[in-house]
């Protein structure tokens, strides 16, 4: 079974965080900048959420709040779902699924080491199934 380090070694382990007490504009902002749907946010030095797109679309606009005043703090998702390095794939897809989320946090020693997406999800496996495609037709037609 592939693991999460395999996933993120493939991907790299770039994590953009944003402290808790920052506007949701700012949130906004920095997400637009990278090209990201979600961010990691800490409060004093300390991992406490993750917030995302979808929390911006649920929590503010159809809300009818505003940007601007609204703290990260009052629409992140506190204490959500995390992965270790050492979980499979396969969690991280049943996690995704069940909780119905996108982003998984990866812990290392109470800190975010990584972020993984539905999408890297997806593709890792799409990727790892060609692999095995290729491994399997080379080894019935002798190359291996």
């Amino acid at each position: 079974m592939k693991k999460v380090s395999n996933l993120i070694y493939h991907k790299g382990n770039g994590v953009t965080i944003i402290d808790a007490s920052k506007t949701v504009y700012d949130a906004l902002e920095i997400m637009v900048q990278k090209n990201i749907g979600a961010l990691v946010v800490y409060d004093a030095e300390k991992f406490v959420g993750v917030v995302t797109e979808r929390d911006y679309a649920q929590k503010v606009i159809v809300k009818g709040k505003h940007s601007h005043n609204t703290l990260v703090s009052e629409i992140m998702q506190v204490a959500p779902a995390t992965v270790k390095f050492e979980d499979t794939i396969e969690k991280c897809m049943e996690l995704m699924s069940d909780k119905h989320i996108r982003y998984l946090p990866v812990i290392a020693e109470s800190h975010v080491v990584g972020l993984v997406s539905m999408g890297d999800v997806v593709r890792y496996i799409i990727e790892d199934q060609k692999d095995t495609i290729n491994y399997l037709q080379n080894f019935i037609s002798g190359g291996v």
